[in-house]
């Protein structure tokens, strides 16, 4: 298994070299299952078994590689009751919304094709 560099800023980033910091989270909220793990733990702060079976029951090391990644970029947490999203992971949460509000539109428009 091939160990991979979590996406931050500063470094160069999967389709950029620049370091650039929306590149990089471009590149880390593109991995397999990041975004997934940030909506569930949108919801509560989750035990790593009961975020596996919301994650339709994803292997435990990919769970796990993709904790130290967003744990390392400082978006998630382990805590006493489970992991949960830092401070900065909930706010990218909500710079997400406007996004998913254009998602529905988007949505919308599809179905009219």
């Amino acid at each position: 298994m091939t160990k991979t560099t979590t996406p931050l800023p500063t470094r160069a980033v999967r389709g950029s070299t620049s370091g650039v910091a929306i590149m990089a989270v471009f590149d880390l909220l593109g991995r397999k299952w990041n975004m997934r793990i940030l909506w569930e733990l949108s919801q509560q702060p989750l035990s790593f078994r009961a975020l596996q079976e919301r994650c339709d029951g994803m292997s435990p090391s990919v769970l796990n590689d993709r904790v130290k990644q967003l744990s390392d970029a400082k978006l998630l947490a382990s805590t006493a009751s489970g992991y949960q999203l830092t401070e900065l992971g909930l706010s990218l949460m909500h710079t997400l919304d406007p996004l998913r509000a254009w998602a529905a539109d988007w949505e919308s428009a599809c179905g009219q094709v």
